[in-house]
């Protein structure tokens, strides 16, 4: 039985020491982007208006918390009430 628990311990703290590994993901194409081009978080929807003009659409907000969706020509910006909180470039698409 002592046998038993000292190889469950080893086998357990082996276990979770283990060897990991890690992937890299390829994103060829793909340049980091600054923020200087999109809204920030926190941002309201009149100084998103204000800065970039008004959007090509807007989308009704849904769901509670309410999230609403403004597309413009090289991003979409996500509102939850009327906060930015998160704004996404656009993929450029081949020509």
């Amino acid at each position: 039985m002592a046998k038993l628990r000292i190889l469950t311990v080893f086998a357990l703290f082996f276990g979770a020491f283990g060897i990991s590994t890690a992937e890299t993901l390829d994103m060829e194409g793909m340049a980091p982007e600054s923020n200087s081009g999109r809204p920030t978080r926190g941002m309201t929807a009149a100084s998103v208006e204000s800065k970039f003009g008004a959007p090509q659409s807007k989308d009704a907000a849904v769901g509670d918390p309410p999230i609403s969706r403004w597309e413009y020509t090289n991003f979409v910006v996500f509102f939850e009430y009327d906060r930015v909180i998160h704004a996404v470039v656009k993929r450029k698409t081949a020509s």
